[in-house]
Parts: structure tokens; C-alpha cells; sequence
């Protein structure tokens, strides 16, 4: 009877010995998966969230950069082909000149110049309000000694003997006017776009140094906090491409984060700068100094490889940085 006791009790007992055994083999297996899972560099950390922020202002600088450019190269286009399509004939008053008569005669010999398209001469009141800037509405320009302007707008098919033909012809013709091509302001333009590349490019220069730099003191004070994981896992035979590896795809992931929100931002900004007068309603858009600040789909594809070249760099300085930091350990 009591074997008979024994048993069922024996037999109790070992159904509930079984799974006391399969919770310590779980609970002995669960903390070698959450290890091996483990990443050697923390994704979630004060000095990740703030490289991701200094990735972001840097990239936004540099696409603001790149769209400024873009958009000023777009103006500067814009004005040579304008400057480049039409040349202006200046008569000057003088002494018993009939000036009206000087303006047909210019007119007349410029559209028989081949290569001209069109010459037309700008009456008085036209004259007028190109002067009002300077001397104001109202002018009287029969009292005053104001040259007077021809515009002759150039064909497609203009080479270049046009020019020289004209104004040699000019010359003959009417002694009193002046053939401007537009050379000093087209020269000027193209000094001007120049300085802003070089600008754009000095800036460029200066946010690459600056990232390279900030990514740098990260990587080694990320490689710091896991020195001791580092160095166990080099003594143990782990290889240096391992480890680099998990440095690179952690920094990767950064410098991508960090150029996204930067240059999403900076192309927010030329977006909202470009449609937001229309999509309100404004009269004109919102012109600067050189134009409308607007870019075009190369403006905007130079603000994503900006964004590229951002995540890039800070992947490759991560991965020199932490090459460096282990010759040092051994």
C-alpha cells in the first residue's frame, strides 16, 4: 500500500522536476541570446542622438550652400542668355542733330545687318521710365540732353562678324551712335558666378573638415566605451574587420539618419521658398538681390549627393578611425 503511495508520488514529482529543468536551460540559454544579439556599439545613446544632430546641421548647411549656388548659376544663366540676345545702340544729342531722324537711320541699318532679328527704338516715355530711379517721374526730355536708345535683338543665326558688321556700319551711317554689346555687365555676371563657386566650394570644404572631425571624436569615444568588449574580443582571436564592421554599420546608420533629416530639411526649404508665394496668393514672388532664389532638379540631385557624400565620409572616417584604435591595442 505504501508502494503503491510511493509511486504516484514518484511519479508526481518527476512531471514536475521536467519543466523546472526546461525553465533553468531557458533561462540559462535566454541571457546567450540577448549577449550574442547584443551590438558591441549601443545604438541609443547620448553621443549617437548628438552626432545625429551634428550630421543634420551639417548636411543642411551644405545643401543650403549647394541650392544657393545652383540658384545663382540659374540667374546667371538666365541674364548671359538675355545679355548675349540683345545689344543696345545709344544715340547721344548733339548740335543741330535731328535725333529722330539719327534713331530711324539706326533702326533702319540694324535690321539690314545680317543676323539682327528685330531693332526697335524706345520712344520718350519709355526713356522716361527708365530714368525715373534717378531723376523721378515727370521729365521733360526735350529740355534735357538724355541719349536715346535702339534695342536690337539678335537671331539665332548671328556670328561673329554680326557685331563688328553693325557697328562698322554704324559708324558710317550715324557717326553719333554707340553700338553696347553688354561685354562689361556679361564680364561682371561671370565674376560673379565665379566668386559664388568658389564660395560654395570653400563652404563644402569647411562642413566635410567639420564633420570629419566631429565623426572622429565620436568613433574613439564610442570605441572608448566598448574598450573592454573591444579588447576581449581582439584577444580572443575576433579580427579587426569584425569588429571594424560593427563600428562602420553602426556609424553608417548614424551619418544616414543624420543626412536625411539635414538635407529633407534643406530641400523643405527650397521648396517652400519656390511654391509657397503662389500657393498664397502673392501678387509677385519673393525676388532677392540676383532674382527668384529657385532651383531646378540639379539643385535639388546636388542636395542629395551632398546628403550621400555626408553619410559617406562619416562611414569612412568611423572605419580609419577605428583601424587606428586597434593598432594601438595591440
Amino acid at each position: 500500500m505504501a508502494g503503491r503511495l510511493r509511486a504516484p508520488a514518484a511519479a508526481s514529482a518527476e512531471p514536475a522536476a521536467k519543466p523546472a529543468s526546461q525553465a533553468a536551460r531557458a533561462g540559462h540559454a535566454a541571457p546567450t541570446k540577448s549577449a550574442a544579439q547584443r551590438p558591441i556599439v549601443p545604438s541609443a545613446t547620448v553621443t549617437g542622438r548628438a552626432l545625429i544632430a551634428v550630421i543634420a546641421i551639417m548636411t543642411f548647411l551644405a545643401g543650403i550652400t549647394i541650392g544657393a549656388v545652383s540658384a545663382v548659376s540659374n540667374v546667371a544663366a538666365e541674364w548671359t542668355a538675355d545679355i548675349a540676345r540683345e545689344v543696345t545702340i545709344e544715340i547721344k544729342p548733339g548740335d543741330g542733330l535731328d535725333i529722330e531722324a539719327a534713331l530711324a537711320k539706326a533702326v533702319e541699318r540694324a535690321k539690314a545687318t545680317p543676323g539682327v532679328a528685330d531693332a526697335q527704338a524706345l520712344d520718350p516715355a519709355a526713356t522716361s521710365k527708365l530714368l525715373e530711379p534717378w531723376l523721378g517721374t515727370g521729365l521733360d526730355l526735350a529740355n534735357l540732353p538724355v541719349p536715346r536708345l535702339v534695342t536690337v535683338t539678335l537671331a539665332g543665326t548671328a556670328d561673329a562678324q554680326t557685331l563688328p558688321a553693325l557697328r562698322a556700319d554704324l559708324a558710317q551711317q550715324v557717326p553719333s551712335a554707340t553700338l553696347d554689346d553688354h561685354r562689361v555687365w556679361a564680364e561682371r555676371l561671370a565674376t560673379t558666378t565665379g566668386t559664388a563657386m568658389a564660395i560654395g566650394l570653400a563652404v563644402l570644404a569647411l562642413v566635410a573638415t567639420a564633420t570629419v572631425l566631429c565623426v572622429t571624436v565620436a568613433t574613439r569615444a564610442a570605441v572608448d566605451a566598448a574598450r573592454f568588449v573591444v579588447e576581449v574580443l581582439h584577444f580572443v582571436g575576433a579580427r579587426d574587420t569584425f569588429i571594424v564592421s560593427e563600428f562602420q554599420r553602426h556609424f553608417l546608420t548614424v551619418g544616414l539618419k543624420g543626412a536625411a533629416i539635414g538635407g529633407g530639411a534643406a530641400i523643405a526649404l527650397f521648396f517652400l521658398g519656390s511654391t509657397l508665394p503662389s500657393w498664397l496668393s502673392f501678387d509677385q514672388q519673393i525676388d532677392t538681390l540676383v532674382g527668384a532664389m529657385t532651383i531646378d532638379a540639379r539643385g535639388y540631385g546636388g542636395i542629395v549627393g551632398v546628403a550621400v557624400l555626408v553619410a559617406l565620409v562619416t562611414t569612412l572616417t568611423s572605419r580609419l578611425t577605428v583601424y587606428r584604435t586597434l593598432r594601438g591595442i595591440s
